[in-house]
């Protein structure tokens, strides 16, 4: 699937975020590797340690879906708010655990695509217990 159609979903959740104390909206949205997309926005909490972001929305989505179907293809991240919006490192790591291959942000040029492993080298996985 091109990598535009899954930055269209990311922006259309951006569009969603639930974010009155930050007003930093952010979208994301994942491809399995069964070809299904998942979108997710940032949703903040006024004990703010309680928000989610928007990239661990999409994926407890994905994850509740088909458990027949939780290989991360690729994230697609964006925020109004920031060119380029890259995952925060928990976010990182929460894509890490659905095998993410890569990530997909925009900037002024358009879409970016970075090998997941770039963006968290030497990263801590099931393998690993």
């Amino acid at each position: 699937m091109d990598p535009e159609t899954v930055m269209e979903a990311a922006r259309a959740a951006a569009s969603r975020a639930y974010a009155p104390y930050s007003n930093f909206h952010v979208g994301a949205a994942i491809l399995t590797g069964g070809g299904t997309i998942h979108s997710g926005s940032n949703v903040e909490n006024a004990s703010y340690g309680l928000s989610i972001c928007a990239e661990r929305n999409a994926a407890t989505t994905m994850a509740s879906a088909d458990p027949e179907d939780r290989e991360i293809e690729l994230v697609a991240v964006f925020s109004p708010n920031a060119s380029p919006c890259f995952p925060c490192g928990a976010c990182r790591q929460v894509l890490r655990e659905f095998s993410c291959r890569e990530v997909v942000v925009e900037d002024g040029r358009g879409l970016q695509r970075y090998p997941f492993d770039q963006i968290l080298p030497n990263s801590f996985g099931p393998e690993d217990l």
